[in-house]
């Protein structure tokens, strides 16, 4: 079950259409009124969340969301203006797995909402992980790049495997500096940029699989490099 908070009754019957043609079950609500009372009869597998709502707006229902442990993991996809980089770097410090930038395609959403789900299905912890030409061994702590082995520092090393175990998902560098560097983030970036790129450097022709997400900060997708 996917809940869709659209308050714009043609888009949101235009993404319920293409969701149950999909083979999704899907439900649609104009606010946060009917969305809460249902969520208190059936919790959806994720979220379709616009931040624009009459009432209480999608920016508050996620930290409500993101707040209890009924619901926190829930997967959510925010709904953000075009150009609102605040928007969408908000969404993501607060916790949503994704964003769509209004106004996308209906092909465009299946795909993140896809993508998301199999980030987000729970499952055992993979020894390998491989990505393109990448492989990590977890257990060894090793990685090589098209089977030649590729020296790196342990930031370096947890910078990848994050984005290796979250293929598709952008992070924040302030996200990225609190689950790597064990801090909250209270000013400079910098040093994230600098790691990335020396990251991308090492890793050669597979480097450019780590892309830069504008305003917003990293993720990192299968190229077929």
């Amino acid at each position: 079950m996917i809940y869709c908070v659209e308050d714009d009754q043609s888009i949101r019957d235009l993404m319920l259409y293409t969701l149950n043609t999909a083979g999704f079950s899907a439900n649609g609500f104009p606010d946060s009124v009917p969305f809460w009372a249902a969520m208190k009869q059936e919790t959806p597998e994720l979220i379709l969340l616009d931040i624009m709502l009459p009432g209480e707006d999608g920016i508050a229902i996620l930290k409500e969301l993101k707040a209890s442990p009924l619901t926190r993991n829930i997967p959510v996809i925010m709904a953000t203006a075009k150009d609102s980089e605040y928007d969408k770097v908000i969404g993501l410090d607060l916790g949503a797995d994704d964003y769509l930038a209004k106004p996308f395609g209906m092909m465009e959403m299946i795909s993140r909402i896809k993508a998301v789900l199999r980030r987000t299905t729970p499952k055992e912890d993979a020894p390998v992980l491989m990505c393109g030409g990448i492989t990590l061994n977890t257990v060894k702590h090793q990685v090589s790049v098209h089977d030649q082995p590729v020296t790196l520092t342990l930031k370096e090393y947890e910078l990848l495997r994050t984005f290796m175990e979250n293929l598709g998902k952008a992070f924040t560098r302030e996200q990225l500096l609190s689950s790597i560097w064990g801090i909250d983030f209270v000013g400079e970036t910098r040093t994230v940029d600098v790691h990335i790129g020396t990251l991308r450097t090492k890793l050669g022709s597979c480097g450019g699989m780590i892309t830069t997400v504008r305003g917003v900060g990293y993720r990192m997708e299968d190229t077929g490099e």
